[in-house]
């Protein structure tokens, strides 16, 4: 029993050093992509080829002034950071990173959990993390961020739904709610091949999920300045910056797992098939940033009811009577 606890607390601090350092390099390859894309050079002035800019910013805003609004819940205010942040965090304890491997002979997974409920715990965390941005928006006393709170809060809840239902047909054609368990089943061929639409409906609700462009109407600058996080400074809004590009490798994830084979892939390491899976899709979803113009609301919310949720229902129904 204190061997599984050991084990479980060594990959959780191993998970969570590998995820913070990964979520500033995609910080700094967004900047640089996007400096490329407007014909322009991105950070390169802290250290070689600017590899130190992630410690730069960070060590700004940890330096910065703590500061909390006037009329602001400071309670909430406080709080609604550290919920998004932990909760993005924690859907990474039941998502696969390889097969399990052997050191020293002993047996090593790598991840911290395969409950038999796996995207269900998915799915629920995210659910919650809302919370984090609702009551950031509300507690900061500001018409902006309440705003901003709203409309991150409605688009989120809106697009769940159909990112959930997606998933319902992948969990169909497993027969199981393990992530592990998915990705086994796709040894016989990927499942973006035998549930194309579903990938579709993932992919668009994901884009919408993380508040990204075409569909970062939450932080409209030209309207909101920066949304629900206007009244954040320093560390606190760096957790919400935390959570924002967890999140968005956190849906390249589900979407090489649930998809893509996970980990599976020829004459390489599991663990680094899963990797480049992971890289691609965060450059897609920065490609599209840089590509893709903001959509207006009632555009964005038309696209989640009227077409992305009746579709993905129609998806279900067909793939289980294929399934049944």
């Amino acid at each position: 029993m204190i061997a599984v606890v050991v084990e479980a607390a060594v990959k959780s601090a191993l998970l969570a050093f590998v995820l913070l350092t990964a979520t500033a390099y995609t910080v700094l390859l967004e900047r640089k992509l996007l400096g490329r894309f407007q014909v322009r050079y991105g950070p390169n002035r802290v250290g070689p080829a600017g590899l130190l800019q992630p410690l730069a910013d960070g060590i700004k805003l940890l330096t910065k002034e703590s500061f909390v609004p006037q009329g602001a819940d400071r309670l909430v205010y406080l709080l609604s950071p550290v919920l998004i942040t932990v909760t993005a965090l924690f859907v990474y304890a039941v998502i696969p990173f390889g097969p399990p491997f052997e050191v020293f002979g002993y047996r090593v997974t790598p991840y911290v959990a395969d409950p038999n409920v796996g995207i269900l715990l998915v799915l629920g965390a995210s659910s919650v993390g809302v919370y984090g941005l609702i009551l950031g928006g509300w507690s900061s006393n500001s018409k902006y961020s309440l705003l901003g709170g709203l409309r991150s809060s409605a688009q989120v809840i809106s697009y769940e739904l159909s990112l959930a239902l997606a998933v319902v047909g992948v969990v169909l054609a497993a027969g199981s709610l393990s992530l592990v368990r998915i990705v086994e089943a796709q040894q016989e061929g990927w499942f973006v091949v035998r549930q194309p639409v579903a990938f579709v409906i993932f992919f668009l609700s994901a884009l919408a999920e993380t508040n990204r462009a075409p569909f970062d109407l939450p932080e409209a600058e030209q309207e909101l300045i920066a949304g629900y996080q206007t009244e954040y400074g320093g560390f606190k809004f760096g957790m919400f910056y935390i959570a924002e590009y967890l999140a968005i490798i956190t849906q390249s994830a589900l979407a090489a797992t649930l998809f893509f084979g996970g980990w599976m892939g020829p004459w390489l390491p599991g663990i680094v098939w899963f990797a480049i899976k992971v890289t691609v899709f965060v450059m897609v979803f920065i490609w599209i940033r840089a590509t893709v113009p903001r959509v207006r609301y009632d555009q964005l919310m038309g696209l989640g009811w009227k077409i992305l949720i009746p579709v993905a229902l129609g998806n279900v129904v067909v793939t289980a009577l294929f399934v049944v």
